[in-house]
């Protein structure tokens, strides 16, 4: 009511101005809080879930996780891991089929030359006036997803072949160490992931002693 008054132009009282700007502050910090935003999200959507299947209890399995993508390796890595969850989940047997993934809006619009609006678009292989984008060639990304997918079904045993993925020359991950980046990511990560040069320039901008994932980073990463 007293945010209402205020909006409207009408003058407020001394008293009324005291909760008014504590009202304010408290919008402020939620408004700043990704956990905030998470939580009231979250609940929404688990209401709907709970009232459509006709039960209660908990919808969702934990809390989000948050983590800072230092470098092209670590950001190509988290994007394949995510696009890849439902066939990794065996929900889906092919990109296409992947409901609710980016990866499958990218292909359904690549089908006529081009990028989803609603996404980030793939700008290409950075260069020195980089335009705002992904710095991957979306076909180069494409391919590596595909091939990656088919290598994580039951039914499929086999390797990547370098010499058809450029990205991954590119990023310089090796065949083995994407294969445990895209089935294992969340676990073998906690916090900000990159290359041991990335980490190290990312804690000494915020000042921190010690580097997380240092290890799996230089295994997996370097």
């Amino acid at each position: 009511m007293l945010t209402q008054k205020y909006v409207q132009g009408e003058k407020l009282s001394k008293v009324e101005l005291i909760f008014f700007n504590q009202t304010v502050k408290q919008y402020r910090e939620r408004l700043s809080s990704i956990s905030w935003f998470m939580r009231l999200l979250n609940e929404d959507i688990a209401r709907r879930a709970n009232k459509e299947d006709n039960c209660t209890g908990r919808f969702w399995e934990g809390r989000f996780t948050s983590q800072a993508l230092l470098d092209e390796a670590a950001l190509a890595a988290c994007m394949a891991y995510v696009d890849l969850n439902p066939i990794r989940a065996k929900m889906a047997n092919t990109l296409e089929e992947s409901d609710h993934t980016s990866v499958q809006q990218r292909l359904t619009y690549a089908k006529e030359g081009k990028q989803p609006k609603q996404l980030l678009r793939f700008a290409g292989m950075p260069r020195q006036t980089m335009p705002k984008g992904l710095p991957f060639e979306l076909k180069s990304y494409l391919e590596l997803v595909e091939l990656t997918g088919r290598i994580m079904r039951e039914d499929k045993r086999g390797h990547i072949d370098n010499m058809n993925l450029p990205l991954l020359e590119r990023v310089n991950i090796s065949p083995e160490n994407w294969l445990k980046l895209t089935t294992q990511f969340t676990r073998v990560f906690r916090g900000a992931v990159g290359r041991p040069s990335s980490q190290a320039n990312y804690c000494k901008n915020l000042n921190r002693k010690r580097r997380a994932n240092i290890s799996n980073c230089e295994k997996l990463l370097a």
